[in-house]
């Protein structure tokens, strides 16, 4: 039985990991948060120590080292700007962890991983459950039977409306979120360079606090893409859920479906984690690089290519 630790207990991903690792027959050692709403932890491990401050934390993760007693994994489910210094305490004690995406906000930080798993003997894993949907495996098979020069025209279209509280939080910063690209598509990008491979152009042709368009070419496809979190843009036919939501991809005029599915992913990630098949720093760069230059880019006037919703908002 492993033993677990887990940063941002309060979170909204949280539960996931909570039941992927009783799921696994593992066990919670402790977790942390800055606010106290984790009542949600006595359904999984009622046991678990639990802190406020993340000194309190550190301090009963290295006390258990010294007693012989260490974590072997800390699940990190905190704000995306935390994630890397979060990740390097860690690392530094010898902990393998479990990262939520985006693993982390710059490119320039999958460097630090890779010197701090070197140094200290322990290995980042990364939480990518997309790639291991049925309908996006599928598709992948799809397009690798493809002829080779095959280049697949594609519509990105993801639209979640977001209440006021959104913009107050530290998801409505971008030096802290990534900005909307990042803190709502980043998964989408590992998505499309799993499955059209490497990418070859990356154009952005609108961006504010709520939306983002913009234009990639990939090996195998050309995608337009809209994100946004503004309810303004939602069609009649957006699913009413937990929040709004509108969720396309449209591959030449066949909608792939994957509105389902995604209860156990969260669990198989751990299965493969936890036999040593779990994606790691590098898994992610393709994703990491095309946020880090959707982020910084110069906006494209009057694009070429441009996305069906992007007069909406021009």
């Amino acid at each position: 039985m492993k033993r677990f630790g887990l940063i941002g207990a309060a979170g909204y991903i949280a539960p996931r990991h909570l039941k992927a690792i009783k799921e696994t027959g593992h066990n919670l050692v402790v977790a942390m948060d800055v606010n106290d709403s984790v009542g949600i932890m006595d359904s999984h491990f009622p046991n678990a120590e639990f802190f406020t401050e993340f000194e309190q934390f550190s301090g009963f993760v290295e006390d258990l080292k010294l007693q012989g007693e260490g974590l072997d994994y800390i699940a990190v489910c905190s704000p995306n700007y935390l994630h890397l210094p979060h990740m390097k305490f860690a690392l530094q004690n010898g902990i393998d962890v479990i990262c939520e995406k985006p693993l982390v906000l710059n490119t320039s930080d999958l460097h630090e991983l890779h010197k701090y798993e070197k140094a200290y003997g322990a290995k980042v894993n990364s939480i990518l459950q997309l790639r291991l949907h049925p309908s996006i495996i599928a598709l992948k098979h799809k397009v690798e039977s493809a002829p080779a020069d095959k280049v697949f025209d594609v519509d990105l279209t993801y639209l979640t409306s977001r209440g006021k509280w959104y913009l107050k939080s530290w998801k409505g910063f971008n030096e802290k979120s990534g900005g909307v690209a990042t803190n709502i598509g980043v998964h989408f990008y590992d998505m499309l360079h799993f499955i059209f491979g490497e990418i070859k152009h990356n154009e952005v042709h609108y961006r504010d606090e709520k939306t983002s368009s913009g234009f990639l070419q990939y090996e195998r496809a050309n995608v337009r893409w809209f994100l946004s979190i503004d309810a303004n843009h939602l069609p009649e036919n957006a699913v009413q859920g937990e929040k709004l939501t509108y969720r396309s991809i449209d591959i030449e005029g066949e909608e792939l479906e994957f509105s389902g599915g995604f209860t156990d992913l969260h669990t198989q990630s751990y299965e493969r984690i936890l036999s040593g098949k779990g994606y790691g720093v590098e898994d992610n760069r393709a994703a990491i690089q095309t946020v880090d230059v959707m982020r910084k880019s110069p906006i494209v006037e009057n694009p070429t290519t441009p996305h069906p919703l992007l007069s909406k908002v021009k």
